[in-house]
């Protein structure tokens, strides 16, 4: 990887750079600077106006700088002329805490100093649309159950081989790609790494895949539930710890139930502990509540969990422990900011581990058919609104992300909530007209 950015362009023949960070709602926000004033650039960082985006600041305060992480430098495959970088944000030389990356990084620095290395992968699912966002793109993509459906995935087969090639020439080793349960949707896996490594290539995965979409007249979309009745899109994170080398997975016991280990247990714990509070993360739009409290759709499940509940290889739960030494949160959705979302989880299993959380009962039924047998769960989150009540009510996850950030996302989230209520619907009159 570069560490002079001014080399690598020469040697690569990149023309700009794309020097990008993430806002608290997960918008990419960059400057494009000429290859000429990288030097400049990678030193002192590029200035943004940043009440200008979704961050809680305001017009006097003074420029915010992306300072580029060069390790993080990303060729674009269908422009090689422009590379993208991840940056870190400050401001009058110290860091904005609120920052997203920053928030992950101080989490990852938290880890490591209790020894721990934790790694993810994430099953990013998108559909494809039409321009405008409103219908489908394939008009013959119409079975009552489209999952894994081959003609479908090959109709589409110039964008996603187009997605896939691009990600083998960049070395993140996907291996399947797949028509979702939905009409329209696709889901991408590829290789799991380190967690800043994932959120990074998370946030490139959303670009690339939007401006591939583009390129061939479609809309790309990871919006949780765009579809009414179609089953949404998740976003679930497969999650492990390893050692301070990163070279042992102490989430792996096989003489341990599902072989899992203590601490693998004890992570799992405060995920479970902090559930509740952690959607307002992990679910963060007033649609994400449309997907994980949906009615059954079309195909007959909506593949998203409603109660905070743990199993086995069974996907009709919150979490799923698929194999040994690693499991699977199926909360999550594609509107998931790619480093926020890393980082609560990081800092929910860190508290677990510390207060050795106990993840409580195993359940082992069919929860979509049987749920009304779990007595004593908590049931998530309702509504945006509700989340964010729960997260504001835990205090020690909101500590462990930050006082400030915290502070700032709940304010913003909530005059997000206080818009969408205030929003005069069509549902409203047609209700309500004749009473």
């Amino acid at each position: 990887m570069a560490t002079d950015l001014a080399a690598f362009a020469k040697k690569n023949g990149v023309k700009y750079f794309m020097i990008s960070y993430t806002d608290l709602f997960g918008g990419q926000r960059a400057k494009l600077v000429p290859a000429e004033a990288i030097a400049d650039m990678q030193k002192d960082g590029a200035g943004f106006a940043g009440f200008a985006t979704w961050l809680d600041l305001t017009p006097a305060h003074p420029d915010m700088l992306a300072v580029p992480d060069p390790e993080s430098v990303i060729q674009l495959p269908w422009k090689p002329e422009v590379a993208w970088l991840a940056s870190n944000c400050i401001m009058e030389d110290k860091e904005v805490n609120q920052a997203p990356r920053n928030v992950l990084r101080k989490l990852i620095s938290e880890a490591a100093e209790e020894g721990m290395h934790v790694k993810t992968g994430v099953e990013a699912e998108f559909f494809l649309l039409t321009p405008d966002g409103e219908q489908i793109s394939d008009p013959y993509d119409t079975a009552a159950k489209p999952c894994y459906d081959q003609q479908a995935v090959m109709r589409r087969y110039d964008v996603i081989k187009e997605i896939c090639d691009y990600m083998l020439q960049l070395g993140w080793g996907p291996y399947q790609n797949d028509h979702e349960d939905a009409n329209g949707q696709f889901e991408m896996n590829w290789e799991f790494d380190d967690v800043m490594a994932t959120a990074d290539k998370h946030s490139f995965f959303k670009f690339m895949t939007k401006s591939v979409a583009e390129k061939h007249g479609l809309r790309a979309t990871f919006m949780p539930k765009p579809i009414k009745g179609l089953t949404g899109n998740g976003c679930h994170v497969h999650i492990s710890v390893w050692d301070k080398a990163g070279k042992t997975n102490v989430f792996a016991d096989k003489s341990k139930e599902l072989g899992l280990s203590d601490k693998g247990r004890n992570f799992l714990g405060g995920i479970m502990k902090h559930a509740s509070a952690l959607a307002a993360i992990t679910n963060p739009t007033v649609n994400s509540y449309k997907r994980i409290n949906a009615p059954r759709t079309i195909s007959g499940a909506t593949w998203a969990p409603n109660t905070v509940t743990w199993t086995g290889n069974n996907r009709t739960h919150m979490v799923r422990v698929p194999g040994p030494g690693r499991f699977e949160l199926r909360l999550p959705d594609g509107a998931a900011n790619p480093y926020l979302l890393q980082a609560v989880i990081i800092a929910a299993g860190l508290d677990g581990v510390r207060s050795k959380a106990d993840p409580g009962k195993r359940w082992d039924i069919d929860m979509y058919a049987e749920g009304h047998k779990v007595k004593g769960a908590p049931k998530l989150p309702l509504n945006l609104l509700d989340a964010l009540r729960e997260y504001d009510k835990d205090k020690s996850l909101k500590a462990a992300m930050g006082a400030d950030f915290s502070s700032a996302y709940l304010k913003l989230k909530q005059q997000e909530w206080n818009s969408f209520v205030s929003h005069f619907s069509r549902w409203e009159k047609e209700h309500t007209l004749d009473i």
